[in-house]
């Protein structure tokens, strides 16, 4: 790093200092300021803090080190533009009718107070277990192969990275609320953008051009048993990892559960100030959506590109101990080698930006999600600006146990995005049933949703605890439990999943009475007044529709190219 650099990182770190201490400024007088930005978020904020928030660990590590290892199969996750504007769509006019701050809150205005309870558990657990503890790992993983230190006053330097940012983070999510994670995401996102495309042009150029990076990836993926080549997105069905029949439902699924239902996403949404500006949030976000594969997943095939094309010197990427490259160090690699002093510091800050931006969108759901969902529940008498206060000392209590959380997230290594997909995919389709057919079916029941629920909890637990017995027994007989938990296809057990989810929700709510009319109004299909109908076709006009036209044929043109 060269003085540049630092003074770029300056510059950055000065100007988000700045937007932190405007925003600390506002008042948050109450529960809605603090957790959803005084409900008053114009579409670009929106649409920004949707994108920011979704690029964290997962990209600069996962998904540029997937692209370094099987090429185009994990794109399917990320052309995902149009999951976003079934978010907008379809379910911003039902959020914002029934005026709640949580997903939780919405299944129990639909359902019940049980399914709310379940919803909420589930969301703390899995944010504090996977999201907030890998992308902190992450973050010192990343920084202490940038900056090239290994130890700083005789400690660890990955310690230092990934607390640092963590208590940065945790000071301004902690001080300013929603306002402080939507308006530091409108600096953060144009520097994200900014420094990935750099990195993807200067890649490109040290490579020599498009199709030679085309043909150095045109081999078999690193993974045993593999079916095609890296630059394909199908792959056949008989691929252990991405067959594209399974890849198509799996990636759908998931992508429904966290694009459309997952608080972490939608609580953007849930802070705009009318539905126009919500639905045009996720429009921009949905266009914005369309980018990862090219700023992130594509310079991790051009760092693998280039290993194919140095590896008489030894290769591009650095070795694991087996002697294969290590494709999860593909992003920070390619900043480490190819980058000028000056730019490098502008990616930094890009990077500074994916993980700062994440781990404030986690830290500001998941306290909203304790303080609305059980605080409040359990002692409404609460006044506004003590829950406010709650809300920051939940944050303060999730930033400790995500730290605490890191030995172990360290210690699973370069499993780290397998463990993550494989999390993902058993905890989206329960909650997907018990949404889809919540807002699409008037006879969906209370016990119904609920059941939905929890068998997707049990199944999903079965299934990630028969792979770790699974992976760790050597001499384990086969049988039926082993081949429906352990070896059937990730992806083809998602989809399964969401079925029999569905079933569930369907068969307890014929045997159950039906909801009242009541109280599922303007809550599902079909259910809607005519006032209520009216203002939603008054929130879009024939702008709307162009847009979401270009993004779906956005979409079709590179499934149509990258076959």
């Amino acid at each position: 790093m060269a003085l540049l650099d630092w003074i770029v990182i300056g510059v950055f770190c000065c100007a988000l200092i700045g937007i932190v201490l405007w925003v600390v400024s506002q008042k948050n007088d109450n529960s809605a300021d603090y957790f959803l930005g005084g409900k008053d978020a114009t579409w670009i904020a929106i649409g920004a803090s949707i994108f920011a928030s979704n690029i964290g660990s997962e990209h600069l590590i996962g998904l540029a080190g997937a692209g370094a290892s099987s090429g185009m199969a994990m794109a399917h996750w990320e052309i995902q533009g149009w999951m976003i504007l079934i978010l907008g769509w379809v379910f911003v006019p039902f959020y914002t009718r029934s005026m709640v701050y949580t997903m939780p809150e919405f299944l129990e205005r639909r359902y019940n107070t049980q399914s709310r309870t379940i919803l909420s558990v589930i969301s703390l657990i899995s944010y504090v277990l996977t999201k907030v503890a890998v992308t902190v790992y992450a973050g010192g993983l990343v920084f202490q192969q940038v900056f090239g230190i290994k130890e700083l006053w005789g400690i660890d330097f990955f310690w230092i990275a990934a607390i640092g940012l963590v208590l940065i983070t945790a000071l301004y999510t902690i001080f300013g609320g929603m306002k402080s994670v939507l308006y530091t995401s409108v600096l953060q996102t144009p520097i994200l953008l900014l420094g990935s495309l750099i990195i993807l042009v200067l890649g490109m150029k040290a490579l020599g051009s498009w199709d030679q990076m085309l043909q150095l990836c045109d081999v078999k993926p690193s993974y045993e048993g593999s079916t095609g080549t890296m630059i394909h997105l199908m792959r056949s069905n008989s691929d252990p990892q991405y067959p594209w029949l399974g890849a198509l439902i799996g990636s759908a699924v998931i992508g429904f559960w966290y694009w459309c239902t997952d608080q972490y996403i939608v609580q953007r949404v849930l802070s705009g100030k009318n539905e126009t500006e919500a639905r045009r949030g996720t429009i921009f976000g949905a266009y914005l959506k369309l980018l990862p594969v090219f700023l992130f997943l594509i310079p991790g095939m051009i760092a693998f590109a280039l290993h194919q094309k140095y590896a008489v010197d030894g290769g591009f990427l650095p070795l694991l101990a087996d002697g294969t490259p290590n494709a999860d160090a593909a992003f920070p690699t390619l900043v480490a080698k190819i980058l000028p002093a000056g730019v490098k510091g502008l990616v930094v800050c890009g990077i500074l930006a994916a993980l700062m931006s994440s781990l404030a969108s986690l830290f500001n759901s998941s306290a909203m999600l304790f303080t609305i969902d059980f605080w409040k529940r359990l002692k409404p008498q609460t006044s506004e600006k003590s829950l406010v206060r709650i809300g920051q000392t939940a944050t303060v209590v999730i930033v400790i146990l995500g730290i605490l959380w890191i030995p172990i997230m360290r210690s699973v290594g370069n499993v780290l995005y397998n463990y993550l997909q494989d999390v993902q995919s058993v905890l989206a389709p329960g909650i997907a049933a018990a949404f889809l057919l919540g807002i699409c079916w008037k006879r969906a029941s209370a016990k119904g949703g609920m059941w939905g629920l929890l068998s997707g909890i049990i199944i999903g637990l079965t299934r990630l605890g028969a792979k770790v017995y699974y992976s760790n027994a050597t001499d384990a007989p086969d049988s039926w439990f082993k081949a429906i938990f352990y070896d059937f296809n990730w992806l083809f057990f998602c989809g399964v999943m969401l079925v029999v989810c569905c079933l569930v929700v369907i068969v307890v709510s014929l045997i159950t009475d039906a909801p009242e009319k009541e109280k599922i109004q303007g809550l599902v299909f079909g259910t809607s007044t005519p006032d209520q109908i009216a203002a939603t076709r008054a929130s879009w006009n024939k702008w709307d529709v162009i847009h979401t036209i270009i993004i779906l044929s956005i979409t079709v043109a590179f499934y149509i190219y990258f076959w």
